[in-house]
């Protein structure tokens, strides 16, 4: 694994908007970035690879384990979502996609440094954007990036199946983040010859009987970028705790998308060489360790102990229950740490992105970076 110092296509930005991202921010400090670009080993790409195959069983076995034993609370779950989340399970509803964020230097295994498993964003970069990068930057090369082929065969096999015909596609339209990736989402189901419709979160409505949008209608299946904790807050919470309405991700997912799943994984697996030490009790992890809001998001207020010193991120999850992991320094690069985010459909792992930062914690200022496998 190494980092590399590239020249940007001239023409960059205006191919990212014909793709359909169109960057507003500063065009000489974007968050995407092709002035640098990562290179893997096909070795590297295996071992990402089977690490992520093993925790989609181990995250299984931790998200019925916390089922079986009643340990919501600990993760920091409302006890309103609790038997939502306990029926969604042993109904088996199907996951669309989540990421795993992994420290990793290409030299040690890869560290779990937390699941997105509710609402991850940066989807269309990884699946799209790069791709497209590296066909023109490094033709004949090879990416480890199937996502794309992923997610229509995934829609697919759902489309065939029965399980779906039409799909609202919601999110908050002001999180451009947001917006983008549930819009791609969006098109890779009508590509696989779904109908799907895209809808902010606030034209969601019950009319007494069933789910509606604000064209009045009926919603049979819900894709919403919108995490389950903060829906248990809304008016319709109950309709939808009580309905037919398939959501993706279903409401199971709410138990490995809490970073509390890092402590259970750890009692699980002790040792387990794709883990770090995880604890709900911070006396336990000895030495340098950080302290992540169960449900927060974002890199933010994460508290860094290291060297003696105490360091905070910002955020609005101040109070928050937290657990406490060991610290795992990201690598360095250039001055830059990267996160590798291996992104699964389904249960299947189908492909990396990388977001780097100048910071060890990786929040909204960082960016992200293609990359390529030479070797």
């Amino acid at each position: 694994m190494r980092r590399m110092t590239l020249e940007a296509r001239p023409d960059w930005l205006a191919k990212l908007s014909a793709l359909g991202m169109d960057l507003e921010a500063n065009p000489t400090s974007p968050y995407w970035r092709e002035d640098a670009a990562y290179s893997f080993s096909e070795d590297e790409i295996e071992t990402l690879h089977e690490a992520a195959d093993d925790l989609v069983d181990m995250i299984a076995e931790a998200t019925d384990h916390v089922i079986a034993n009643d340990r919501f609370a600990d993760l920091g779950i409302p006890a309103a979502l609790r038997d939502v989340a306990a029926r969604s399970w042993r109904a088996k509803e199907p996951s669309l996609y989540g990421r795993f964020d992994f420290r990793f230097d290409g030299v040690a295994p890869p560290k779990l440094l937390e699941y997105n498993a509710d609402t991850p964003t940066a989807l269309f970069e990884a699946a799209v954007v790069q791709w497209h990068w590296l066909e023109e930057r490094f033709p004949g090369a090879d990416q480890y990036n199937s996502i794309h082929e992923g997610l229509l065969e995934t829609w697919n096999d759902w489309r065939r199946q029965g399980r779906v015909s039409r799909v609202h596609f919601a999110c908050m339209p002001e999180d451009d983040d947001d917006l983008l990736t549930t819009a791609y989402l969006q098109d890779t189901a009508v590509q696989s010859g779904l109908d799907g419709l895209l809808i902010p979160i606030p034209d969601i409505g019950w009319d007494g009987r069933r789910f509606v949008d604000g064209a009045t209608a009926r919603i049979d299946a819900l894709f919403k970028l919108y995490p389950w904790d903060w829906l248990t807050d809304d008016d319709f919470f109950p309709h939808l705790a009580q309905s037919k309405l398939r959501v993706l991700e279903p409401a199971w997912r709410v138990i490995p998308a809490s970073k509390g799943i890092l402590a259970i994984l750890w009692e699980l697996f002790p040792g387990h060489p794709n883990l770090l030490p995880a604890s709900f009790d911070p006396a336990a992890i000895t030495g340098p360790h950080i302290l992540k809001p169960l449900l927060g998001r974002e890199g933010a207020n994460m508290i860094v102990t290291h060297d003696g010193a105490r360091t905070e991120t910002d955020g609005p999850y101040v109070g928050m229950p937290t657990v406490a992991q060991t610290l795992a320094p990201l690598p360095q690069f250039d001055g830059w740490h990267p996160v590798v985010g291996l992104w699964t459909i389904g249960d299947a792992p189908r492909g990396i992105g990388i977001r780097e930062d100048r910071h060890l914690v990786t929040g909204r200022g960082a960016r992200f970076v293609p990359h390529v496998m030479q070797g």
